[in-house]
């Protein structure tokens, strides 16, 4: 199964593991799945961290090469995501998470999240 981990998901497989829901954990460690991150979650973090936020204090360079080092893939953010936004139902307002809605979404794969906002959205989107 493909899995795209939204970006909270990501930054605590990568670095703080501990705080990964038990529900995530035999996902992530299942040699099966395959276990994808979106452009838009390193934008995302490169951003807030230039903002100053304190939960988004890794660098986004560094981040994507540990990332691709083991065995993630990256999806690239396409005009198809970007257009797909305007059919998503207004449940979230963070542009963020709204992409990996769509890109989950458009290219069949499971989007993985701790949100429950995010996973109210139809489709394919496990909360963990």
């Amino acid at each position: 199964m493909k899995l795209l981990l939204d970006t909270h998901l990501l930054l605590w497989a990568a670095g703080s593991p501990e705080q990964l829901p038990a529900a995530a954990r035999p996902l992530l460690e299942d040699p099966l799945n395959e276990l994808l991150f979106s452009a838009a979650s390193l934008w995302e973090i490169a951003i807030k961290r230039g903002l100053g936020r304190s939960d988004f204090q890794v660098d986004a360079r560094v981040l994507r090469r540990g990332l691709l080092d083991n065995g993630y893939q990256e999806l690239a953010i396409t005009s198809e995501h970007a257009v797909f936004i305007d059919s998503l139902p207004p449940i979230h307002k963070d542009p963020f998470d709204r992409i990996l809605v769509a890109q989950a979404t458009v290219e069949g794969i499971t989007l993985l999240t701790a949100d429950a906002l995010v996973a109210q959205y139809p489709g394919s989107i496990r909360q963990v």
